[in-house]
């Protein structure tokens, strides 16, 4: 118990004492941006207080590949609360990704124009008012017999494009507006479970990545999350332009410090997820008092890591807004992932002493 101990002391100040440019040389960056955004129809809205998440190109760092996040609708965590949407931005040596998240207003999104009312700043798709969400009818595919709260605003939207990302070669060179500014500095939520699953489906679903579908997934948009094989699931009509597997991932080659190396995360929500011991002690009540034990300090550990990955997102605004160069932009990335490093070690620090704490019962205690 002490030998292990002072290993993993050892190990976390070996972590902290190492400067943040060593992590960077074990990553791989992605310097290809993701496929353009596939041409599909948007699912009928499954009910009241459902709002429309729009699909988005995702990367798996296993199989160096892009897959498709169906778009979807997701029932909102709070009365009031909008969706802004994940996009990709250029970081000056490869691709970043900014993931979505819901709160009083819409904020910055990248200047994608993801249809459905998302067409780059802003949304076009409803409003809340009084408790109820209101769908405009021009850009949302919603039922009129089952939902009354619509209205009808034609939306001029100029920004035709397929583009997928923002900055670097042929992105979209939208910056933050001042509302865009103050939206990011509201309360905000992560995505919720739910939206979280939705992309670990996509994630196993082969039919899903790029390499196989050449920009159009079979599965471009659902219902509900997770519905992959629901009826109203809609593939995608075709590809926003022409993909071709051989530059799928755009990974740099691998040299010899990084070839056989597990990428380090740079942002918390490049970390894997949170890993559940299943107790045996073959008292059932014993059991579960465990594993609520571990589901609340899961629940802490990622709570802690959405405030990180919000203040990093913040930063990263920030650059955007000052035409940051490539020399602040790396040093603030560097920082990043010394940050998320640190967060890591600490939350599995405290996976190792709570599992101490419970390994003694678990053990089977010898029969005399």
């Amino acid at each position: 118990m002490k030998i292990g101990f002072i290993r993993t002391l050892l190990f976390t100040l070996v972590v902290l004492c190492t400067p943040a440019a060593s992590f960077g040389q074990i990553g791989v960056a992605i310097t290809v941006g993701p496929p353009p955004l596939p041409v599909y129809e948007q699912p009928l809205c499954p009910g009241d207080g459902y709002l429309w998440t729009p699909g988005y190109w995702a990367y798996d760092y296993d199989v160096s590949d892009y897959y498709w996040v169906p778009g979807t609708w997701v029932s909102a965590p709070e009365v009031g609360f909008l969706w802004t949407p994940a996009y990709w931005g250029w970081g000056g040596d490869g691709f970043v990704f900014y993931d979505g998240y819901w709160g009083p207003h819409v904020g910055f999104y990248g200047g994608i124009n993801y249809g459905f009312g998302y067409f780059g700043e802003g949304y076009e798709g409803g409003r809340w008012d009084g408790g109820h969400f209101f769908y405009n009818r021009s850009v949302n595919n919603v039922n009129v017999v089952n939902i009354h709260n619509v209205y009808n605003t034609t939306v001029v939207n100029n920004n035709v494009n397929r583009v997928s990302f923002n900055g670097g070669r042929g992105g979209s060179t939208a910056r933050p507006r001042p509302e865009d500014e103050a939206a990011a500095r509201e309360r905000h939520i992560p995505p919720v479970a739910t939206q979280t699953q939705h992309v670990q489906a996509a994630r196993a679903n082969p039919q899903q990545r790029a390499s196989g579908n050449m920009g159009k997934p079979g599965v471009a948009a659902t219902p509900r999350p997770g519905d992959f094989n629901d009826r109203g699931a809609v593939p995608a009509r075709q590809a926003g332009a022409p993909y071709s597997s051989a530059t799928r991932g755009g990974d740099r080659p691998p040299s010899e410090n990084n070839s056989a190396q597990p990428r380090a995360a740079v942002h918390p929500h490049d970390l894997p997820q949170f890993a559940r011991n299943v107790p045996n002690t073959g008292k059932p009540k014993l059991d579960k008092k465990y594993t609520q034990q571990q589901d609340k300090q899961i629940a802490q550990q990622q709570v802690e890591r959405d405030k990180l990955q919000q203040a990093q997102d913040q930063e990263h605004q920030q650059l955007a807004k000052q035409n940051a160069s490539e020399p602040q932009k790396q040093q603030v990335e560097q920082r990043h992932q010394q940050q998320t490093q640190q967060l890591q070690q600490k939350h599995e620090q405290q996976q190792q002493h709570l599992q101490q704490r419970q390994q003694p019962a678990n053990r089977e205690q010898p029969k005399k």
